[in-house]
């Protein structure tokens, strides 16, 4: 679309936020509307993708943009870490790891996915449109894709590694960022619609979701014991516990992520499979969610009964809300062919994940959050998990930290496949 490269309508961030947090008032006002219409709608559409969808059509409409705004910047790297601090403060380490294998193996199978998915879907297009995924040196469409597996198996530090390694057209690079976000963002989209099918789909899958269930009431029996009417001074101290933690997290983070990039050519090397290493952001997210499970220790758990984790979630939604002003509805139909491409291979993603899932009985939150902490990362996958319930928001940040580690690794092994599928 061409207004996409015109400026908003309205640039001002201040604008800008408080349209998104009238946006996401409207939203919780209207979905806790238990009668008539609003009853109807959202049965159908989740909450939490109208928080995804609003923002989406404000900027697809030439309201707002992404592109002259740093919300996104401010809620990814200020109210993220917050966020991921408040929520794993009372974290129940010993009952996550009662889950059992079935999460890895669902992480593991989303990784998968996205690494087969990639070659297979370019096969398929060249069947019909072999301009679609052709293009020389550096050019090649293959390279380009590289990058969106960069991102679906790790994130933003995966998929810089991979635009490093293979040198895509910078000019051409934006419409791989598009694929990326449209195809994402629905993928998600459908996801969400699932959350609030879950017995059905379990029920489908045959999944056994006891442990799920015991994680839960074990939390909830804890916060049910610690719950208080919170006061000016726990608000405070939360806030102390949260900023502070990502004061430290940026602090350290970057101090870590410039000594090993100064001193380690196997981590300065964007070619390198320890090239995340270098990231800011990975350390940022992995220290943060190491203050938060330290805290839990301490009598600070204690905070989640003064609502610790809802002041996460109103950060998570902001979040969201940055997430969805990246999202041009009206780009989708721009180029059709790549999208198209895009699409059969998060279809590959889902299949495969849906089809191991249904062998080994895997409850649907394991499939749900294993395939966002591989195609949404650190940002969507506690948002996921937390649909479910507050006490699984750890399962997805853990999960989202280990597509880090396999991102570039696995993204260099589906882009060497994705050039001989381009080739055949």
């Amino acid at each position: 679309m061409e207004n996409s490269h015109l400026e908003p309508f309205i640039t001002n961030d201040s604008v800008v936020f408080g349209l998104l947090a009238i946006a996401l008032g409207f939203i919780f006002y209207t979905s806790n509307i238990k009668i008539g219409f609003w009853k109807k709608f959202y049965s159908i559409i989740p909450a939490v993708l109208m928080c995804y969808l609003l923002p989406a059509i404000l900027a697809s409409s030439g309201l707002i943009s992404d592109n002259t705004s740093n919300l996104y910047f401010m809620a990814s790297r200020y109210l993220l870490p917050a966020a991921l601090v408040l929520m794993t403060l009372s974290i129940n380490l010993k009952a996550i790891a009662n889950l059992g294998s079935k999460a890895l193996i669902m992480f593991l199978t989303g990784t998968t996915g996205i690494i087969i998915g990639g070659p297979i879907a370019i096969l398929l297009v060249s069947v019909f449109s072999p301009e679609t995924v052709g293009g020389n040196d550096f050019d090649a469409i293959w390279r380009g894709l590289s990058t969106i597996a960069g991102s679906w198996i790790g994130g933003g530090a995966n998929q810089a590694a991979m635009l490093e390694i293979f040198q895509y057209n910078p000019e051409k690079y934006g419409g791989m960022v598009l694929i990326d976000i449209v195809v994402a963002n629905i993928w998600m989209a459908i996801i969400l619609l699932g959350v609030g099918k879950t017995e059905r789909i379990d029920r489908w899958l045959k999944a056994d979701t006891s442990s799920i269930e015991r994680l839960k009431l074990k939390v909830t029996e804890f916060t049910d014991k610690i719950t208080r009417v919170p006061t000016l001074n726990d608000y405070m101290i939360m806030l102390c516990l949260a900023f502070g933690a990502v004061g430290i997290a940026h602090f350290f983070g970057n101090n870590i992520s410039d000594y090993l990039t100064q001193n380690f050519d196997s981590v300065s090397d964007k070619k390198s499979f320890l090239s995340f290493l270098g990231s800011s952001f990975f350390w940022m997210v992995v220290l943060a969610t190491i203050i938060g499970i330290s805290l839990s220790f301490t009598k600070a758990k204690n905070y989640e009964g003064a609502g610790a984790s809802k002041i996460g979630s109103v950060f998570i939604y902001i979040l969201v809300a940055t997430i969805g002003m990246k999202m041009d509805l009206g780009k989708v139909l721009e180029n059709p062919g790549l999208i198209a491409v895009g699409f059969i291979w998060i279809t590959i993603h889902a299949g495969l994940m849906i089809l191991i899932a249904k062998l080994i009985r895997a409850p649907y939150f394991f499939l749900a959050v294993g395939s966002q902490a591989n195609v949404g990362g650190a940002a969507s996958a506690p948002v996921v998990a937390a649909e479910f319930h507050p006490s699984l928001t750890s399962v997805g940040v853990l999960l989202a930290v280990l597509g880090y580690v396999v991102g570039t690794g696995g993204a260099l092994f589906c882009a060497y496949l994705m050039e001989v599928a381009s080739h055949l």
